[in-house]
């Protein structure tokens, strides 16, 4: 007996812009186009996996196509959704519809075929369209020979491209197509999404267990609803958090926390224990790395801003405790290692070793001196406070007015040069009285003598 059941990614695929989420600004320049039939040739579509890329194009294929529900429909930017047009596209039986893969056609032959069929007019619809999906995959070859094409085709053709690598698309192709990047879903978009599809089915949830499972999608929409098909499965009625956690190899929020709280103790022996209990229940080391950086985060958000409003659901409680055990050194300190521990966890012997190693470095670097939100803040207190004592008793020193200052005679090394000079003269005397008088210096590049006026004179004036 064969099973009716369709995976929620495909069964609430969105079939019109207006159910579109998270991609507001493609869906508003794609509709502006269609209804003012302001409709350019070819389009590009980047983004990650998951994000609306082939359901966009399907959106738009039946916006070119519609017939309307009376059967004389225009191109719009609302497709009817029942005419003849949008149900084949939908079904993916539309010839004038073609989606390819280009990961595995992705020869310069499989590209002439498509070329060459691309010259026959549409056989139902007003337009061909041909939507090519991961087309970074195309060898250069086969993109050389669709440019002339991809520039100047005819009028009733159009072009899809999609990519989840847009760098290794040619400049040439990106400069002849409308390029728009789909963002990422975010976990609070995905979430409410998995609200009204789960309203719909009829299965009951635990609002913390669907932040988890948008959290694990990473910012795509399929792999979240593929989540939920999964936590479904596991969970039965109801989507609890616990189960989800088990099924994610996510660790609890107490193991999180109780290897914090070992760490502010300064307790080797609790962490290493918390290590293996984790082992036991099967937790992914990289995944727990993972979700203590995000902890880290977190309590330093709380602990610089008070009251800022956190996409995971976290006691409030033991939040409000860490950000008061924990110096903002510190934080950034244990994250950094974290982190770092996370992506070295591949060069460990094992998950294991790295993690626990992870733990240890966090403990061998753990600050002696004042730690805490409260410590260091009254610290500064008291450096502040010592400061202003310290300025109160020095006093100013008040130099003397310059009517108070008997003038000195100034002794500087000036005296040096004249006697030297008077050395040197003494011995050239002789020979310079044999050649005649000796011509004086201007009196401009004489230097300024300190001396008295009573001084002897120089050997050769007497």
């Amino acid at each position: 007996m064969s099973s009716n059941y369709q995976v929620l990614a495909r069964k609430w695929r969105p079939h019109n812009f207006e159910t579109l989420v998270g991609q507001d600004h493609v869906v508003t320049a794609l509709t502006r186009a269609l209804s003012e039939k302001r409709l350019h040739h070819a389009y590009l579509f980047t983004g990650t996996r998951g994000v609306g890329k082939t359901t966009i194009s399907r959106i738009f294929a039946k916006a070119l196509n519609c017939q309307g529900d009376d059967g004389n429909g225009d191109i719009t930017a609302h497709p009817c959704g029942v005419c003849p047009a949008c149900r084949a596209i939908d079904e993916g039986r539309y010839p004038d519809y073609i989606e390819m893969d280009a990961a595995s056609n992705r020869s310069v032959e499989d590209i002439t075929a498509l070329l060459d069929k691309a010259m026959y007019a549409p056989t139902q619809g007003r337009f061909k369209i041909y939507m090519i999906d991961e087309v970074h995959m195309l060898s250069a070859t086969a993109f050389n020979a669709m440019l002339k094409t991809l520039e100047e085709p005819p009028e009733y053709i159009k072009f899809i491209l999609a990519t989840t690598d847009p760098q290794k698309v040619p400049i040439t192709v990106l400069s002849r197509c409308l390029q728009f990047n789909l963002r990422n879903m975010t976990p609070s978009g995905i979430v409410s999404h998995m609200e009204n599809i789960l309203a719909q089915e009829k299965i009951k949830y635990e609002e913390p267990a669907l932040r988890l499972l948008a959290n694990g999608a990473r910012g795509s929409m399929r792999d979240g609803l593929s989540l939920l098909d999964q936590a479904i499965a596991f969970c039965g009625s109801k989507i609890e958090t616990t189960p989800v956690r088990q099924m994610l190899g996510m660790s609890s929020e107490e193991s999180l926390t109780g290897i914090l709280d070992a760490l502010i103790a300064g307790d080797g022996p609790a962490m290493i224990q918390i290590a293996d209990n984790m082992s036991l229940q099967g937790i992914s080391f990289a995944q727990a790395l993972r979700d203590l950086a995000g902890l880290l985060h977190n309590v330093a958000l709380l602990q610089r801003i008070p009251g800022v409003s956190l996409e995971e659901e976290v006691n409030a409680e033991v939040l409000k405790r860490l950000t008061q055990a924990f110096g903002p050194e510190e934080l950034q300190l244990y994250y950094q290692i974290a982190i770092h521990g996370r992506n070295e966890l591949s060069l460990a012997p094992d998950e294991y070793a790295g993690f626990t190693m992870t733990l240890l470095r966090m403990l061998a670097f753990k600050p002696t001196g004042v730690r805490g939100v409260n410590q260091v803040l009254a610290r500064d207190a008291e450096k502040v406070k010592t400061a202003q004592e310290g300025a109160a008793v020095v006093q100013p020193v008040i130099s003397p007015t310059a009517t108070e200052v008997e003038p000195k005679k100034e002794v500087v090394s000036p005296k040096v040069a004249p006697a030297v000079k008077r050395v040197e003269s003494e011995r050239v005397a002789p020979e310079l009285a044999k050649a005649g008088p000796i011509p004086q210096p201007p009196k401009a590049s004489e230097p300024q003598s300190i001396e008295d006026p009573d001084d002897e004179p120089a050997p050769w004036g007497e």
